[in-house]
């Protein structure tokens, strides 16, 4: 029997998670499942494997998992070896770590861009955070172009939410359409997740920064206008294509850069999440904000007050990482972070978080969310302050929030998988269908 048969979970799957499994096997081992964080997304796939591998009457079946990130490989050979699979049986392909010829393999897409072999091997591929490999993200995009040379080859994407009137979505849609959605509003009405309480607090522009903002703000529609181009995707195109129009689009970048850092570092908008830190002493914060200049201007304030804070960012070692990560809610309690936070980190005893940031993705803001309403013993409820600029763009991130946490599962109608023959074919470059 192929190794990932012997799967035992020491727990019983919830209804919601079994209903995924079976709509993903129903729609021809090819779908996305799209729970939100904090349901049990992996165990699914695990499932979703194992019933594949018994399906597909083969000795052996290999599985190739594909991780956003390194320390999510770890996390998941854990996994599998509390589920009861054997160790000889798993392998991980990362950086210096190449195991080969192993019956489950989990990478990341970074290495698996660099051997595609690893896709072409494999009977069945999971992408985790499915929305990373979308067609703006072009070399993870290019997995899909492999994956569709075996239209046998099963195919499950995972990820928490994801837009399905977005174009860079397009492929993801065809190739893994959705087979079963559980979303936040779902879970919290089914008792799956602590429910989200969402408290805006407002703060204005110092007179300087209000003129930096509104500057930007105009060169950003000015140059919109002599491009007749509005959205970074295409305005991407344009700088890719070279020439006059290039120059101007590169300065549309700056310009975005530029209003987005002072977004992320205006003076009152620290000081608010100061104080709001202020009022929750001796408990375990997280902050989200979208730049590292932000965040460790943040700490500095935050310590001058007394109060102990540390912070996570790409650029910080990943043993580094796991020690600031074991002296959360002892040594300090707020815990700032610039994206590294919001894939892969289940500490559910942690109930508030502090948005600073101006997302423009619906994905992170879902994650952020995500995070804090995990349940854990005597935690019915989580807040979520959302801090933002009046009058500004800034305010799109209150929206963001509440539509995340309103969001309810599609209708049975709706929701139901299309058929094989219509996700079987990856279309192609520029003819990509949208469903």
């Amino acid at each position: 029997m192929p190794a990932i048969a012997s799967l035992q979970f020491p727990f019983e799957l919830k209804r919601d998670q079994t209903e995924a499994a079976e709509a993903w096997m129903q729609n021809g081992r090819r779908g996305s499942v799209i729970f939100s964080t904090g349901t049990g997304k992996t165990e699914i796939a695990w499932e979703c494997a194992r019933q594949a591998a018994i399906q597909s009457g083969k000795k052996r079946y290999a599985i190739l998992f594909i991780v956003p990130r390194i320390v999510l490989i770890s996390q998941n050979v854990r996994r599998l070896l509390s589920y009861g699979i054997d160790e000889g049986a798993i392998g991980t392909y990362y950086g210096e770590r190449k195991d080969a010829s192993r019956e489950i393999t989990i990478s990341t897409y970074q290495s698996v861009i660099n051997n595609f072999d690893l896709v072409r091997q494999a009977d069945m591929v999971v992408l985790d955070e499915v929305h990373l490999v979308s067609e703006t993200a072009v070399e993870f995009d290019r997995i899909f172009d492999v994956i569709v040379e075996d239209p046998g080859k099963a195919i499950l994407g995972l990820t928490a939410t994801i837009d399905e009137r977005d174009p860079r979505y397009g492929t993801i849609l065809v190739v893994a359409p959705p087979v079963k959605k559980y979303m936040i509003k779902d879970a919290v009405s089914d008792g799956r997740l602590a429910r989200p309480v969402v408290k805006e607090v407002e703060v204005k522009f110092t007179d300087e920064e209000q003129k930096i903002y509104d500057e930007a703000t105009g060169a950003i529609k000015e140059i919109s206008r002599k491009l007749q181009v509005y959205d970074p995707a295409r305005m991407t195109k344009v700088l890719m294509r070279g020439g006059a129009r290039a120059s101007l689009a590169k300065q549309w970048f700056a310009m975005v850069r530029k209003r987005k850092e002072l977004l992320s570092s205006t003076k009152q908008k620290l000081y608010a999440t100061v104080d709001i830190v202020k009022q929750h002493p001796k408990e375990r914060i997280m902050i989200f904000s979208e730049t590292v200049d932000s965040i460790q201007q943040l700490r500095d304030m935050l310590e001058s007050s007394g109060i102990p804070a540390r912070t996570i960012h790409n650029g910080v070692p990943r043993y580094e990482r796991e020690e600031i990560l074991g002296s959360w809610g002892k040594d300090y309690y707020p815990l700032l972070s610039v994206h590294t936070l919001e894939i892969g980190y289940d500490v559910p005893q942690v109930g508030i978080a502090i948005i600073l940031a101006s997302a423009a993705n619906a994905n992170r803001v879902a994650q952020r969310i995500g995070r804090v309403v995990r349940k854990a013993e005597g935690k019915d409820h989580a807040l979520v302050y959302v801090v933002h600029v009046r009058d500004t763009k800034d305010k799109n991130i209150v929206k963001m929030v509440n539509a995340a946490i309103e969001k309810s599962s599609l209708s049975e109608e709706s929701r139901s998988a299309r058929t094989p023959r219509d996700s079987g074919k990856r279309p192609a470059r520029g003819q990509r269908t949208i469903l």
